[in-house]
């Protein structure tokens, strides 16, 4: 029980507030990977954002670029730290995760798209 507090400090530590991520998307040309299922990803997401869900993500991780930062989003924060972890076992150097996922970004008050 007493790792649980810092198991979840050391989640969030390597994450992105909103702020920062909508800098790396518009700075560095950053790219949202949301990995929620394919439902949720169509009910609002992060403009522009791919949707990737997590049980794909092994077969489709190819389909992102290497050459940018990749930020990825998942439902509440939670569940992206291990899509984090697939990406960069992969390869891909840049990866960082958004805190809070859909629901900070909602919360935040930014833009959700359905197309």
């Amino acid at each position: 029980m007493l790792l649980w507090p810092g198991l979840g400090r050391g989640r969030s530590a390597g994450g992105l507030d909103t702020l920062q991520a909508t800098q790396i998307a518009n700075q560095q040309h950053g790219v949202f990977v949301d990995v929620r299922p394919a439902e949720e990803y169509a009910k609002g997401h992060i403009a522009q954002a791919r949707s990737l869900p997590q049980t794909d993500l092994e077969a489709r991780a190819a389909s992102l670029p290497k050459n940018k930062p990749l930020i990825v989003v998942c439902a509440n924060g939670r569940g992206a730290g291990k899509a984090a972890a697939q990406l960069k076992a992969k390869g891909f150097e840049q990866v960082h995760t958004l805190n809070g996922g859909m629901l900070a970004w909602q919360q935040a008050g930014l833009p959700v798209s359905t197309r």
